[in-house]
C-alpha cells in the first residue's frame, strides 16, 4: 500500500505496526512496568459511571476494556489492529466476560450509532498518534456524537513542554519549531523512534492550553486535568507543573445540547 492509500490520520509507521501480528503478541510484555499503567486505569475508573455502555477507543490488548467489563459495563473495544482485537477476545473469554469488538480507524467511526455510550476512553497517547489536526478534530467529533449528553470522556496526552527539561529536548523543540515555520511539519509533531522493528511514526505532543482549547471547541467540557510524571503521578504540580509534567490524564463531559 502506497502512502496515499493509507487510512485517514494513520501514518505509515503506525500502519505497519498495527498489521504486524507479533507486535500485538509482544505488546503487554513490552509495556510491563510502564509507570503510566498504574495511573491511567484508576483515573479512568474513577471518572466512569457506575454502570452503562462504554467504548474503549484504541483499546490495544484490552486492559481498560476488561476492567470495565468486570465492573458490569457493556463494552465495545475499538482498534485498527485485528490481532489486538483477537487478543482482547481471548482475554475476555478467559475472564468470563463479554466484550464487543470492532476493527476500525478512529477517524472513521460513522458506522457506530449516535448517543449510545455513557463513557468513552482514549488512553496511552492514542490521540497524539492520529496524524494531522483535522483528523484529530474529526475523531473528537465522533466522541461527541457517540456519547449521550452528560457522558464522560477520558484520555491521555503527552506534554510538549516536558522536553524543555533537557538539552536534547530543547534542541528537539527548536528543530520542531523551525520545521513548522518552514512548512515541513506542524508544531508539536515529533517522530517516535523505531519500535519492535517497525519504523518511527509521528506523534503529536500537546500543550495544556492546546488540548483544553481542542476539547472546548469539540463541546467537551473539562472535568479534571491531572498531570503525570514519567515515573508516576506528578508531585507538587503547582510547581511549574506545565513544564514538568510528562503528560496529562483528562476527564471531560459531553456538553452538547439535547
Amino acid at each position: 500500500m502506497t502512502n496515499w492509500q493509507l487510512p485517514p490520520g494513520v501514518p505509515r509507521g503506525l500502519w505497519d505496526q498495527v498489521r504486524d501480528p507479533q507486535a500485538a503478541r509482544d505488546y503487554d510484555a513490552q509495556l510491563a512496568g510502564t509507570p503510566l499503567l498504574e495511573q491511567d486505569l484508576p483515573f479512568a475508573l474513577e471518572h466512569c459511571p457506575v454502570t452503562g455502555r462504554a467504548v474503549d477507543l484504541g483499546c490495544g490488548t484490552g486492559r481498560l476494556s476488561l476492567a470495565l467489563a468486570r465492573r458490569g459495563h457493556r463494552v465495545l473495544a475499538v482498534d485498527l489492529s485485528a490481532e489486538m482485537l483477537k487478543i482482547v477476545g481471548e482475554k475476555a473469554q478467559a475472564a468470563g466476560v463479554t466484550i464487543d469488538r470492532l476493527r476500525a480507524n478512529l477517524v472513521e467511526l460513522e458506522g457506530i450509532a449516535d448517543d449510545c455510550f455513557d463513557f468513552a476512553a482514549c488512553l496511552f497517547g492514542t490521540l497524539g498518534m492520529i496524524a494531522g489536526d483535522l483528523p484529530r478534530r474529526r475523531f473528537l467529533g465522533h466522541v461527541l456524537r457517540l456519547l449521550r449528553r452528560g457522558g464522560v470522556f477520558v484520555l491521555h496526552v503527552h506534554n510538549r513542554w516536558f522536553h524543555l527539561g533537557t538539552r536534547a529536548g530543547r534542541r528537539l523543540l527548536v528543530r520542531n519549531g523551525w520545521d513548522a515555520i518552514c512548512g515541513r511539519g506542524a508544531f508539536g509533531d515529533f517522530v517516535m523512534p523505531p519500535h519492535q522493528g517497525v519504523g518511527g511514526f509521528p506523534m503529536h505532543l500537546f500543550t495544556r492550553r492546546e488540548i483544553t482549547r481542542l476539547l472546548r471547541q469539540s463541546s467537551l467540557e473539562l472535568i479534571e486535568m491531572r498531570p503525570v510524571s514519567a515515573d508516576g503521578r506528578l508531585r507538587a504540580p503547582w510547581w511549574f507543573g506545565r513544564l514538568r509534567a510528562y503528560g496529562y490524564l483528562i476527564g471531560a463531559r459531553c456538553a452538547k445540547s439535547s
